[in-house]
């Protein structure tokens, strides 16, 4: 039993009448558009993936150079109150 119920050799003859009905030609055409299609898609992700990563790191020390301002502030205003 193959995928599904559908055996090797049946798979096997809907392969050759494709390859009958549209040629190797046509036939090799789809695989490479299909497979540049995935390469598209995964360089896409993996960029998106750097963006998230950029921004993120770009949000921390956002984060960490606000937190350094907001100390800093409060020292100011300790030492205010301390004369």
């Amino acid at each position: 039993m193959g995928l599904g119920g559908i055996s090797i050799w049946q798979l096997l003859i809907v392969l050759a009448i494709i390859i009958l009905i549209f040629g190797t030609k046509k036939f090799k055409n789809i695989g490479s558009d299909l497979g540049g299609a995935v390469k598209g898609f995964k360089k896409a992700m993996s960029d998106e993936e750097k963006a998230q990563e950029e921004a993120d790191n770009k949000q921390l020390k956002q984060d960490d150079a606000d937190f350094t301002d907001a100390n800093k502030t409060n020292v100011k205003e300790e030492q205010k109150t301390d004369k």
